[in-house]
Parts: structure tokens; C-alpha cells; sequence
């Protein structure tokens, strides 16, 4: 399995390759692909199987950086990506919470668009503004991009959180997973000392959800 942190916090690249992550130099990283117009690097993770093409904080300057840019820029990562998509079984991108030119390069190489949706009308709102970006993705660089469905995450028993999954259910009703992720503070817990939650709390209840989640993605 390849991830690909397309967020420029890169906290998915500083867990999975900790410790050695700070230790690489900025060609190493994303920057390279998006910026430079060079091929991925990727880099074997401490979990096996699970390779990672890490992020860098300079790719916060994306989209000035591009902004001049005479290329088909929202297609850099699908291009490099062809080259050793089938040295892979699944590849998964993690993708910043804003829509970007690095989102739109993660949303062009990508088949299927996994959305995640926590409490607040706010929240709900954007969903709308993803739609409209997806169909816009599918016209402006003719791929079959798919949703894969929307994830109810941070979920607990506030009036917010009861009322927002049950709209989020009836304007989309089969497109919303089935499994609800629980707000729970050993996802935060876990990330300060650089574990995964299964690695940290096998046992917590939001490593059950994520389980359950797995088990939904990939019909298990």
C-alpha cells in the first residue's frame, strides 16, 4: 500500500516515518513532484508493507507557486503516479482540509474521493462546494473520479453531532458510511507520541471504529 501526504502539515509523513522524517531534505518529500515536476519518491515505512511519499511544509506555497505555471499543474501528481500505480495493491491520499491546488492534484490522480464530515452547519455547508469541485474536476481533465461515500467523524452525545449526522443521512442517505468515528482524545494522545492508534490503545473505541471502517471500505 502507497500513501501520498499531499497536506503540507504532514503529520501522517512525521508519524509513519519517524524518526528519520526530520532528517529529509526537501527533494525528498512531495515538493519534488508537485514543484519540480520530478517523479515520486517514496520511502518504506516502519509499518510493513506500507510505503509513504511524505509531505513538506513548503508545499503551503503551492498555489503561488504554480500560480504562473504554463503546464496542466492539476494533473502533476496524476502523471508521475501512472508510473508505479501497479506497483501497488491500494494507493491512498491524504489530502489537506482546504481545497488547493495540492487538493486538486490529489483529486485528479485519485479514482474514488473518500469525504470526511464532522459536526457543524458550517462543516455540512462546504460538502456542497466539494460536490461542485468533483464535478469540475471530472469536466476540466475528463477522469472517471467516483465518491466513495462521506465519513461521519468526531462524532459524540451533543445535540450537534445527533443533528448534523442525521442531515448529513438524508440529503445523502447510501453515500454515508455506515461507521461513525467517536471524538476521542487517543487519537490526539496517540499522535503526541508518534503511534498509531493501534499501536498506542488497541482497545480504545475509536481503534474499534477504524477497524469497523476498514472492514466497510474493503467489504471484509
Amino acid at each position: 500500500m502507497l500513501l501520498i501526504d499531499v497536506d503540507s502539515q504532514a503529520n501522517s509523513s512525521k508519524l509513519l516515518l519517524h524518526p528519520k522524517y526530520n532528517d529529509l531534505r526537501v527533494d525528498e518529500t512531495l515538493y519534488a513532484t508537485i514543484i519540480d515536476r520530478k517523479p515520486l519518491v517514496v520511502h518504506e515505512s516502519a509499518i510493513g508493507g506500507l510505503y509513504v511519499v511524505p509531505s513538506n511544509i513548503l508545499l503551503s506555497n503551492t498555489d503561488l507557486a504554480l500560480a504562473t505555471a504554463m503546464d496542466n499543474r492539476g494533473a502533476r501528481l496524476r502523471v508521475e503516479l501512472n508510473k508505479i500505480r501497479d506497483q501497488y495493491d491500494f494507493v491512498i491520499i491524504d489530502t489537506p482540509p482546504a481545497l488547493s491546488f495540492l487538493t486538486l492534484n490529489a483529486f485528479v490522480a485519485s479514482d474514488q474521493v473518500l469525504v470526511v464530515a464532522s459536526p457543524g452547519y458550517f462543516e455540512l455547508d462546504s460538502i456542497v462546494q466539494i460536490q461542485k469541485t468533483l464535478n469540475q474536476v471530472r469536466q476540466d481533465f475528463d477522469v472517471p473520479l467516483g465518491l466513495r461515500g462521506f465519513l461521519f467523524t468526531m462524532n459524540d452525545a451533543t445535540l450537534a453531532s445527533k443533528t448534523s449526522l442525521q442531515l448529513l443521512r438524508q440529503a445523502y442517505t447510501s453515500a454515508v458510511f455506515r461507521t461513525v468515528i467517536p471524538r476521542n482524545t487517543d487519537i490526539r494522545n496517540a499522535t503526541l507520541n508518534k503511534k498509531d492508534i493501534y499501536e498506542y490503545n488497541d482497545k480504545a473505541p475509536v481503534a474499534h471504529a477504524y477497524s469497523k471502517l476498514i472492514r466497510e471500505l474493503f467489504d471484509l
